[in-house]
């Protein structure tokens, strides 16, 4: 008896678990997500610059 409890407990909680990861981003998240793509653009044209001035040093 206690075992079925405690199976219906933990299935309970899991389901909760569960309902609580919803796909909607709050604002954190989502300012976290612009962050990053800023870094990574920002990234990016540091990678062009080193390519612009590697490429000029060679004479091409």
């Amino acid at each position: 008896m206690t075992r079925k409890l405690f199976l219906a407990l933990l299935a309970g909680l899991l389901a909760l678990g569960l309902a609580g990861c919803e796909e909607e981003q709050g604002p954190a998240e989502e300012a976290g997500q612009e962050i990053d793509q800023a870094v990574e653009e920002a990234g990016e044209g540091v990678e062009e610059m080193g390519d612009t001035i590697e490429d000029a040093s060679e004479g091409n």
